[in-house]
């Protein structure tokens, strides 16, 4: 009797790992499943430096938006706060003539515009009690009227050192914005565990009204949080226009839905209080990895929003279930 309860107990331990785990497990199926028709080709060296490329684009992004989720709240004004920033980035290059010091230029100007609109959503959700949700919609719906007015919906050409080659890797070009994202991720990394502001901010996700009890200045730390993302969506608006070459109506385009995805597949919970940087960087690399391997199997646009929205519904469903488990 009590070898077959153990048993019971082992098999349901497998089943609850399965389900906590299982976005993770079906992206690596996924990717098997592109080698395999793509006769090895999705795993040659040159896209594996591709998808690295690609998650050192995104990952930015990604670590600001978690920091709102940890917060039990959400962004949807990062995409278009990408895109003006690109904007911004291209014209402060174009001035300067794309000199030395017009790179470090344009990334303090672009982070310091992020930085006042994340303070504009932080601070109304903190002081006002409004909701994320209706809060970064009204400002993503502004940013984006503003991007349109100011530029004319006209593309600009941009380049900079960032998306020039840092080495190479038998011929394949790493760019110096993944050493950029690596020391982003460390700071993010510090902020989150090792810091008081970190603390608080996981304190203020996990339960805002026991925070305030204990200390914790609540506004202060959201507003900050919002600031902080902020930051990071401009770095990835320069970031993007760079790598991509210019900057246009189109760009940053949904990357709030990829982010979110992202930090979501990566274990930080929607509940709040709950998330690490190393989640938030395997999340992105697996959300990258599938929209890489519906390219790859040439799934057409329409069918991969399809995918990525049930992407974000399968991986909040699975979420909540281990939240609910808990409780």
């Amino acid at each position: 009797m009590t070898t077959v309860k153990k048993s019971s107990v082992s098999t349901t331990r497998v089943l609850e790992w399965i389900l906590d785990h299982a976005m993770i497990l079906i992206i690596i199926l996924l990717g098997i499943y592109t080698a395999i028709r793509t006769n090895g080709g999705f795993v040659k060296l040159a896209n594996i430096i591709n998808l690295l490329k690609l998650t050192a684009a995104r990952l930015p992004m990604a670590l600001g938006v978690a920091g709102c989720i940890v917060l039990a709240g959400t962004d949807l004004s990062g995409g278009r706060m990408v895109g003006l920033a690109g904007f911004i980035a291209a014209i402060i290059i174009g001035a300067m003539s794309g000199g030395a010091m017009s790179p470090v230029v344009a990334i303090l100007a672009v982070m310091v515009t992020g930085i006042a609109i994340g303070f504009v959503n932080g601070f109304c959700m903190g002081k006002f009690k409004l909701h994320p949700f209706i809060v970064t919609l009204a400002t993503q719906l502004m940013i984006y009227g503003l991007y349109l007015t100011v530029s004319n919906s006209k593309q600009i050409a941009v380049s900079s050192f960032a998306n020039q080659p840092m080495f190479y890797v038998s011929g394949q070009p790493v760019p110096w914005y993944v050493l950029l994202a690596i020391l982003i991720t460390v700071v993010m990394w510090f902020v989150w565990n090792k810091t008081t502001f970190g603390k608080n901010m996981f304190a203020v996700g996990s339960n805002e009204e026991a925070a305030r009890v204990s200390g914790v200045n609540v506004l202060f730390t959201i507003v900050c949080v919002f600031m902080l993302a902020g930051a990071l969506y401009g770095y990835t608006g320069f970031i993007e226009a760079c790598r991509i070459g210019n900057s246009s109506a189109t760009l940053g385009l949904s990357y709030e839905n990829d982010a979110i995805s992202a930090v979501v597949i990566g274990g930080v919970s929607f509940v709040g209080g709950t998330g690490k940087i190393s989640g938030v960087i395997l999340g992105v690399l697996m959300m990258q990895l599938i929209m890489t391997a519906m390219t790859f199997l040439g799934i057409s646009g329409g069918v991969a929003y399809i995918i990525k929205g049930a992407v974000i519904l399968v991986a909040c469903i699975l979420d909540m279930r281990k939240y609910m488990t808990k409780k």
